[in-house]
């Protein structure tokens, strides 16, 4: 039993591997080197069999011929897209920190709580958001303020105003705005100033600014215009080409500066009209013929308003440099206006030899001219990147800004040059020496991309001032009217001039300001369009008186004779434009056709170009005055 068992094979728990000192770690085996799996993949390939080696070649080579393929066809574009990448990485304009498109002529405004410490009185309020204008006109929908504003004065004007406005107190908010005293303030969201000198290659071609809109249909009262200017242009050109402006009568001209008023101040309704060979003949004498180095005196503010701001405006539509470079010129030389003890410009400059001076007869410039060229030479600053043009004006501006002796924002006609305050205290009007000082402060707020909180400050101001002191009501009619004040008594007498006040009050309106002045725009429309139709003409006077207290036999207005002439002016054909663009009212299309008529049978000459006529009262003999004002074209018929 024991042997048996002893003699059985003893029992083996491992396994014993055998290795060839070749194989052996440390002796050339598998150490997971490069020769090593190099020598390896050269087995597994010897391995294999005749046909899959060659099976396996020919996927390879199958694969590179594709590849050799795909990159011939697509290299080629793809040579083109970098090159033309390249190519407009070379030719976009540089702007330093921006890259856009169409860069915003205006800076975007301040956010609305921006400056909300500079007001204590600012409180956030909600405004409806109001409607961009494009091509055609939009429907203005303002709504006011949570809370009405009311004329808290004693003054009996103030029912007019609270009679006006009938304000809907709903509130249907989507904007916060800022308010200040009155004032509704819409934040914008527009896009960064452009670099204030504006490269060569960012100026829009001719052909470029031209394609910019689709031609649209002309229809007959569009065709009528244009016609009138052409009449008004056939005369120009037939009697008085290169001169100041057309004496149509006598078929000769007259000279103001020697510049060429009328042609300049055409020059930008011609671009809008799409009347290209007249255009294209303009410019010709322009390059050719204006020459400002001369030994004449002209006037700031007209030749600010008709020739600079004529050139400035011709540049932005046609993209034409060569209105720039002239607009350069004419600036430079206007500077030595500016050197005057106050920093308030004298009211003439010599082109030629750079010298200013005051009026022969007194030392005071008008308030109107001095504060009226701020919009022309702040843009002339930013295209050229000189900002001592901006800087001239704004120094008007804040020194007005700080002066005694207004009257609830009311200014003074009259500011003297040496001294640099107000003169003639106590006359406060909207009309003539003053009127488009009231204008230029909404303007250049919006120029200034809403930001410049005085000018705001001054203009809410004086409109406040207008509701307080100067608005009346006439009878029979109850037109509402701006008289003037002098010394505390009140005069019911209204210049055309005034008649800017509606479209100035819509154009505020629209940007955000409060309710009630487009209420008061379409009550003051009204009367300066009642100015034409009750007159036996269909023309307004230069001045009219309204009657407030009713008599029978007597209309609203009354017209004294050394008042009743028209010279063509544009402030009520200006509003009523404003007033259609912003309401899409067609009245207000209806009333300006009434006046271009008007226009039509009483002041247009046979031979060409329009007259001045001395008696609006006179159907059958308005006693004509052989004179067409420059600004017939550049402003009455680019807007009726």
């Amino acid at each position: 039993m024991y042997s048996a068992v002893a003699a059985s094979p003893p029992r083996r728990d491992f396994i014993s591997v055998t290795l060839s000192p070749e194989e052996a770690v440390g002796v050339g085996g598998y150490n997971n080197s490069k020769a090593w799996r190099r020598r390896s993949c050269w087995r597994k390939w010897k391995q294999l069999s005749r046909l899959q080696r060659s099976i396996i070649l020919f996927l390879f080579a199958f694969l590179a011929v594709c590849g050799v393929i795909s990159f011939t066809s697509m290299g080629e574009p793809w040579k083109s897209l970098t090159n033309k990448s390249l190519d407009e990485q070379r030719t976009e304009p540089e702007i330093p920190g921006l890259k856009l498109v169409n860069p915003a002529v205006l800076p975007a405004p301040q956010k609305a709580d921006a400056n909300a410490g500079d007001y204590p009185e600012l409180s956030p309020q909600k405004q409806p958001k109001l409607p961009h204008i494009r091509r055609s006109p939009s429907n203005l929908q303002i709504k006011p303020p949570r809370r009405d504003v009311r004329l808290k004065t004693r003054h009996a004007t103030s029912k007019i105003v609270e009679e006006l406005v009938q304000a809907d107190k709903e509130e249907k908010t989507e904007k916060s705005v800022i308010s200040w005293r009155g004032a509704v303030i819409e934040p914008d969201q527009s896009t960064e100033p452009p670099s204030s000198k504006i490269k060569e290659s960012e100026k829009p071609s001719s052909l470029e600014a031209e394609g910019q809109k689709e031609p649209v249909p002309i229809n007959e009262r569009q065709m009528a215009v244009i016609e009138a200017f052409r009449h008004a242009w056939k005369g120009y050109k037939d009697f008085a080409w290169g001169h100041d402006e057309l004496k149509p009568l006598s078929k000769s001209y007259s000279e103001w500066f020697g510049l060429g008023l009328t042609l300049i101040d055409a020059l930008d309704t011609m671009w809008i009209l799409g009347l290209k060979e007249e255009f294209e003949e303009a410019r010709i004498w322009v390059a050719n013929d204006l020459i400002f180095d001369k030994n004449v005196d002209v006037n700031l503010f007209e030749s600010t308003i008709r020739i600079l701001g004529g050139l400035l405006s011709t540049y932005h539509l046609s993209g034409d440099s060569l209105f720039l470079e002239k607009a350069k010129d004419i600036g430079n030389r206007l500077m030595p206006a500016f050197k005057t003890p106050s920093k308030i410009p004298y009211s003439d400059v010599n082109i030629g030899r750079g010298t200013a001076h005051p009026p022969r007869w007194t030392s005071d410039s008008t308030v109107a001219e001095v504060t009226s060229i701020q919009l022309e030479f702040r843009e002339l600053s930013r295209l050229t990147g000189d900002e001592k043009f901006k800087k001239a004006v704004d120094e008007v501006m804040k020194h007005v800004h700080t002066l005694s002796g207004k009257n609830d924002g009311l200014v003074p006609m009259f500011i003297n040059t040496n001294s640099g305050q107000f003169t003639h205290l106590g006359v406060y009007t909207l009309g003539a020496r003053a009127d488009s000082y009231y204008e230029y402060l909404l303007k250049q707020w919006i120029q200034g991309g809403k930001k410049e909180n005085e000018l705001l400050e001054d203009y809410m101001r004086a409109i406040e001032g207008v509701k307080k002191h100067l608005l009346q009501r006439s009878q029979p009619k109850k037109l509402t009217f701006v008289g003037e004040l002098a010394h505390g008594h009140f005069s019911a007498k209204m210049d055309h001039l005034v008649c800017f006040l509606p479209g100035t009050l819509a154009l505020g309106a629209h940007n955000g300001l409060t309710a009630d002045h487009m209420k008061l725009a379409e009550a003051l429309i009204e009367t300066c369009y009642q100015m034409y139709e009750q007159v036996e003409t269909g023309l307004s006077p230069e001045i009219v008186h309204f009657n407030l207290h009713a008599q029978k036999g007597h209309k609203d207005v009354e017209i004294k004779p050394a008042d009743r002439h028209n010279l063509l002016r544009p402030e009520t054909v200006e509003s009523l434009f404003y007033m259609y663009r912003f309401t899409g009212d067609k009245k207000y299309q209806d009333w300006g056709w009434e006046i271009l008529q008007n226009f039509n049978k009483y002041t247009r000459v046979p031979t060409g170009g329009y007259t001045s006529i001395n008696n609006v009262q006179n159907p059958s003999n308005p006693e004509p005055r052989d004179k067409m004002e420059s600004f017939f074209l550049g402003e009455t018929l680019n807007q009726v």
